[in-house]
């Protein structure tokens, strides 16, 4: 449907919709899920001498996230994060429960935060608030894109991620899988489970990954929106219209 809605409002447009890692594959870690995404943009990237628009759905932004962070000559022009969890996720979920039905959120960690753990993908970026000791020393996925721990990529990273020319930010109240909603925004729990906004956020303030730097050049946009399920985003026109259209030029 999202093709659909490009191709009508810009006709002529190459839409590419990248089928990897679907179903259960999903939970395979997101480093290896990144190599691949890397490998299949690359050409595409390569072969489009204006740049391209990414459009990167649920958990497709985090991986999004890494594909740019490894890739320092990328050509990206709007980086649009469709309901994605780029700040992290904690809370119950049908999906959850699906892949975790012996787990409550409170004691996942237990098993996250593990080398085990960290081999699927729902636990790299898992972001207990009340385990934060835990989560700084066992994330090898959202911790080090956050810039939250130090490592030899960050400086290269952070230059990487400054390429993009836009980053559009979409999500919702009535989302019911993003948990906290806020993370589609950049916004997460502090430890008493209150929700503290982008801006205030200590990755944000110490600009770790270049958010700040962005947001000083009016490159970052915020588009909320209530009454939309976390699986209808993509198929939502007036979405489309309100929040991903216009940064499509």
């Amino acid at each position: 449907m999202l093709a659909k809605f490009i191709n009508q409002s810009h006709p002529g447009t190459n839409v590419t919709t990248i089928a990897l890692y679907d179903y259960i594959a999903s939970m395979k870690p997101l480093w290896q899920q990144v190599e691949s995404f890397r490998e299949a943009i690359r050409p595409i990237m390569k072969s489009a001498g204006d740049g391209v628009h990414l459009i990167c759905f649920s958990q497709g932004g985090l991986i999004c996230r890494g594909v740019l962070a490894t890739l320092p000559t990328h050509n990206v022009h709007s980086l649009i994060f469709l309901s994605s969890p780029i700040a992290g996720q904690y809370g119950d979920s049908n999906y959850l429960k699906y892949f975790f039905p012996k787990f409550l959120k409170s004691r996942l960690y237990y098993f996250c935060y593990t080398t085990h753990g960290q081999k699927i993908s729902i636990c790299n970026y898992w972001n207990d608030p009340h385990q934060r000791e835990r989560y700084l020393k066992s994330s090898n996925y959202l911790a080090p894109l956050n810039g939250e721990i130090e490592h030899a990529n960050l400086t290269a990273w952070r230059d990487s991620f400054l390429r993009i020319e836009t980053l559009v930010l979409i999500g919702g109240p009535d989302d019911g899988v993003i948990t906290p909603w806020e993370s589609s925004i950049f916004g997460f729990y502090d430890s008493n489970e209150t929700v503290v906004e982008m801006e205030k956020q200590d990755w944000y303030l110490r600009d770790a990954f270049g958010l700040k730097t962005l947001n000083s050049k009016g490159a970052v946009v915020k588009c909320v929106v209530p009454g939309v399920h976390h699986t209808s985003w993509h198929s939502n026109l007036t979405v489309y219209q309100n929040c991903i259209d216009k940064w499509l030029t």
